[in-house]
C-alpha cells in the first residue's frame, strides 16, 4: 500500500511540474511561426515568376532549323503563361474477404496536356514557329504521318524567387505541339495584344530539383540554363 502512495505522490509532482511549465512558457502563436517557416522558406511561389525553355526536335529540317536559331529565344520568352503538368497514381480496389477494401497502386501516368499562351508579334511568327513543327509530325500534301522520333522536342519549365533564380524546375520529354488554337480579331479589341494558345503532348516529366528541393537551397546548379537563356 506504501508503494502505492508512493508511486501516486510521484505522478503527482510530475505532473505539477509540467503544468507549471506550461504556464511560466511563453505560449506559442501561431503568426509566429507561420512568419517563421515562410522567412526560412524564402517567401512564397509566385506565378507570375517563371520561365520556360522548349527544344524542338533534334533532327528538324533545314528551313525550321534556320527558324529556331532565329526565333526560339523569342518564343521562350513570349511565353506568357504555361500549366505545370501533374502526376497520377493510378490505383486499384482490393478487397480481403469480407474486410473493407483498399486503393493499392497499380502504376501511374502522365494525364493531360500542358497548357501554354504566347504573345504574338506584328507577324505572327510564334504561330508560324508552332506550325512548321506541327508539319515536322505529319505531311499536310500527302496527309501521311511522319516518324515519332522525327516530331518530338523537349520543355522545361522553372519557378523563379525574387532575384530570379530557380527555385523549382521540371524537364518534359517526347513533348510536341498537338494543337493550335484559334485566334479571335475584333475591332473592338483596340489595345488588346494577340496571343496563341498552345496544348503539347509529352509522354511524362522529371523533377530537375528534387536534391536541391530536400535541403531548402537554391538550385544553383540548374541557374546555368536560365544564364544561356537571357544571353
Amino acid at each position: 500500500m506504501a508503494e502505492v502512495e508512493g508511486t501516486v505522490k510521484r505522478q503527482s509532482a510530475s505532473y505539477n511540474d509540467i503544468k507549471r511549465t506550461k504556464l511560466t512558457r511563453r505560449p506559442s502563436r501561431p503568426i509566429e511561426q507561420f512568419v517563421s517557416s515562410m522567412s526560412k522558406a524564402k517567401g512564397f511561389a509566385r506565378t507570375s515568376k517563371y520561365a520556360v525553355v522548349i527544344t524542338p526536335p533534334v533532327k528538324i529540317s533545314g528551313s525550321f532549323q534556320k527558324l529556331n536559331s532565329t526565333l526560339g529565344k523569342q518564343v521562350n520568352l513570349h511565353c506568357n503563361s504555361v500549366s505545370l503538368p501533374g502526376h497520377d497514381l493510378q490505383a486499384q480496389d482490393v478487397q480481403h474477404g469480407s474486410a473493407p477494401g483498399r486503393q493499392i497502386v497499380q502504376s501511374h501516368d502522365y494525364n493531360g496536356t500542358i497548357a501554354a499562351s504566347f504573345y504574338l508579334d506584328s507577324h505572327l511568327r510564334e504561330r508560324h514557329f508552332f506550325e512548321k513543327w506541327q508539319s515536322m509530325a505529319v505531311n499536310k500534301a500527302t496527309h501521311k504521318a511522319n516518324y515519332y522520333d522525327d516530331y518530338i522536342g523537349e520543355m522545361e519549365i522553372f519557378q523563379l524567387d525574387g532575384n530570379g533564380e530557380i527555385t523549382y524546375g521540371i524537364k518534359a520529354t517526347e513533348v510536341y505541339p498537338t494543337t493550335l488554337a484559334g485566334i479571335e480579331y475584333a475591332y473592338a479589341n483596340t489595345n488588346a495584344i494577340a496571343t496563341q494558345a498552345v496544348q503539347f503532348q509529352y509522354r511524362q516529366w522529371f523533377n530537375l530539383t528534387e536534391k536541391s528541393i530536400a535541403g531548402y537551397r537554391n538550385s544553383d546548379k540548374y541557374n546555368l540554363i536560365l544564364k544561356l537563356y537571357n544571353q
